[in-house]
């Protein structure tokens, strides 16, 4: 379970065995996210703030650091989340944002999670109720049991150029250091490809074919020995492209959670421009 229609889901709205999430969230206004969710959101969804539940700012590294993942699990039972929950994700983008708690809840060994293919606006377009109240399901308990693997360090990854697949799930315009709109320093991190995670669905934000990233995917260098990294400005939309290399059936790249607001901030190689770049003297 990975991916859910929103006719499945318009299926199964009342049904407690479910826990509907809403993560909505923009880089230029962090709050304009709960803001919409106050004014509509899918009948019996909750919200799950990056900023706040999804990171602990100023831990480090990065914009954006993962949570310390006990108290995360607390967290999660006492919005309501349990064991016994199936997760459906949602965001108002194309997955970007919501494919971060699903990698997370999957580090913590939950397995029936899914994120709504086509988010809020293909639930807006269908004509599907939606409600204003915030409901509050009576705590339950979560207990997570903690994933090997999965992450790369900042040292690791710069000893390993040369060696890895790196791909960079930002827009070209800030893949090739044209615009930077938030981090200290433009461009890329050396030998990185752009694989901008719009590239992963349709013009109607509904993911592509298994079949379609998985030539995304080969395309862009990945074959069965190889080793892929993803980042992107702070370990939030690299999540996408785990996901679509999930959907795809290839192995999961290993995300590098502090991504370019950490790599940025510690002044190391930079490379600039629509080519990879070489490998650092």
């Amino acid at each position: 379970m990975s991916l859910i229609s929103v006719d499945q889901l318009a299926d199964r709205v009342g049904d407690q065995r479910l826990r509907v999430v809403d993560t909505r969230w923009y880089l230029a206004d962090v709050h304009q996210g709960r803001r919409e969710y106050d004014q509509a959101h899918i009948p019996g969804a909750l919200f799950l703030d990056v900023e706040e539940d999804l990171s602990t700012p100023g831990t480090g590294p990065g914009r954006h650091p993962l949570p310390d993942w006990e108290s995360f699990a607390h967290l999660l039972g006492s919005r309501g989340i349990g064991n016994r929950h199936e997760v459906v994700i949602y965001d108002a983008a194309d997955g970007s944002v919501a494919s971060r708690l699903w990698w997370m809840l999957r580090r913590l060994g939950h397995e029936a999670v899914a994120v709504l293919d086509g988010g809020w606006a293909a639930w807006a377009k269908s004509g599907l109720p939606f409600e204003e109240e915030v409901r509050h399901p009576g705590a339950t308990e979560f207990r997570g049991i903690l994933q090997p693997g999965g992450l790369i360090h900042r040292d690791h990854l710069r000893s390993s150029l040369g060696e890895l697949l790196i791909l960079d799930a930002r827009a070209p315009e800030r893949y090739e250091g044209i615009i930077e709109p938030i981090d200290p320093v433009a461009g890329h991190i050396p030998t990185a490809v752009n694989a901008f995670h719009g590239g992963n669905v349709t013009a109607d934000r509904h993911f592509k074919s298994p079949n379609e990233l998985r030539a995304r995917f080969e395309g862009l260098g990945f074959d069965a020995k190889t080793t892929a990294v993803t980042y992107c400005g702070s370990g939030v939309t690299s999540c996408h492209n785990i996901l679509a290399m999930h959907i795809a059936g290839l192995p999961e790249p290993l995300l590098y959670p502090g991504s370019w607001s950490d790599w940025s901030t510690e002044r190391f190689p930079v490379a600039t421009g629509p080519e990879p770049g070489a490998v650092p003297a």
